[in-house]
């Protein structure tokens, strides 16, 4: 590695703030007051910076199960939330509340059918009554799917879907993988069943990092050859302290849930058996837009294309794909002037729709 006495200088300077520190990301979570509490779900509205008067339709970020929140809060200057709240947009946060071991029998009917209804409801109460836009990453977008097809009267404006996979047929992983969670070939079809369905701590986070959701941590060459870039630096260290709060869930709730959605791929059918009714993809009224990662291996494009195909009852689909892998597309240094645009032009779109309400002046204590 040659560097210019310019890439010199970064390059010291970010290894005495590594020695004196510890960290050069800026971890620090957008700030956010808690407006609903319940039984495994927390509601948190985001606190708009000073002189910024939220506007539009409620955003709502639901993430998968199992995978920290903080996804959509990566780090300050890489935060999808951040980027969302600093446009003025009243920006909301769901965090589940953590599997206890009582709760291993947790299924598809309570997450659709209650822990995320009453999000959305509660959103949307906040918001003056306003219909709230979901933006949902990998099998929290499929969640936010199924809900809005399950119960046509939730106040849904919109849904965003991004690396939200729906044929697990088309999944391939790369062959270092197989052997770590001891698939066959042609067994990927359950892997995210698999990674969250009770492995070890380590091996799910050695997982996603061999599946590609942390090509950081295979690659240290990597951090080396760019000791002068701090933003590659900072993206690394927040990328490892989100597999690092990566969590495992009690294995049968997780088996359940995921192999119910991934298993034979029973949404490329349209939709799946949830409790005592069928819940069909067609069904979905509300305006959709499928983002999908062309470097993504967990959720690959030809296993998120076929929304366009299932959403047929949609008013609107709207399919993009951007670059990185599955965290990448949500929350990469390249997802600021790719998937975000595509997302800004979306959620613009909403207040079109649906039209600026004053802003509900918060409840006091």
């Amino acid at each position: 590695m040659i560097l210019s006495p310019r890439g010199l200088r970064a390059a010291t300077s970010n290894l005495l703030q590594l020695v004196l520190t510890g960290q050069v990301a800026d971890l620090r979570p957008m700030p956010a007051e808690m407006i609903d509490d319940a039984p495994r779900r927390s509601v948190f509205r985001y606190r708009p910076p000073e002189g910024v008067v939220p506007a539009g339709p409620p955003v709502l970020f639901v993430p998968p199960p199992a995978a920290p929140a903080r996804c959509y809060d990566l780090r300050r200057g890489c935060s999808l939330a951040e980027h969302v709240v600093r446009a003025g947009r009243r920006s909301y946060l769901l965090d589940y509340a953590p599997v206890r071991h009582g709760d291993r029998d947790l299924g598809l009917a309570e997450w659709i059918g209650d822990v995320l209804p009453g999000a959305i409801r509660a959103v949307s109460r906040d918001a003056g009554g306003q219909p709230v836009q979901l933006v949902g990453w990998c099998l929290g977008g499929i969640f936010s799917l199924l809900a809005a097809a399950d119960d046509p009267g939730l106040p849904i404006a919109s849904v965003a879907v991004i690396a939200a996979p729906v044929d697990a047929g088309a999944v391939r992983l790369a062959a270092p993988l197989r052997p770590l969670l001891g698939l066959t070939r042609g067994a990927e079809a359950d892997v995210l069943g698999l990674m969250f369905g009770g492995l070890p701590r380590p091996l799910v986070k050695r997982a996603y990092r061999v599946a590609g959701i942390d090509k950081f941590a295979l690659r240290p060459y990597r951090i080396l050859t760019n000791l002068d870039n701090l933003d590659y630096l900072a993206q690394a260290e927040a990328v490892d302290h989100f597999t690092d709060t990566m969590i495992a869930y009690p294995g049968r709730a997780a088996r359940r849930t995921y192999r119910t959605l991934l298993r034979d791929s029973p949404l490329m059918r349209g939709g799946i058996e949830i409790g005592d009714r069928r819940v069909e993809l067609r069904r979905v009224a509300v305006p959709v837009l499928a983002i999908a990662g062309r470097g993504d291996v967990l959720a690959p494009v030809r296993a998120v294309l076929p929304l366009i195909r299932l959403l047929a009852g949609s008013p609107q689909v709207r399919f993009e794909i951007a670059s990185g892998g599955h965290l990448g597309v949500l929350t990469g240094r390249s997802a600021k002037t790719t998937t975000w645009r595509h997302l800004d032009r979306w959620l613009d779109e909403g207040i079109v729709r649906h039209g600026i309400r004053p802003q509900r002046a918060p409840a006091t204590v």
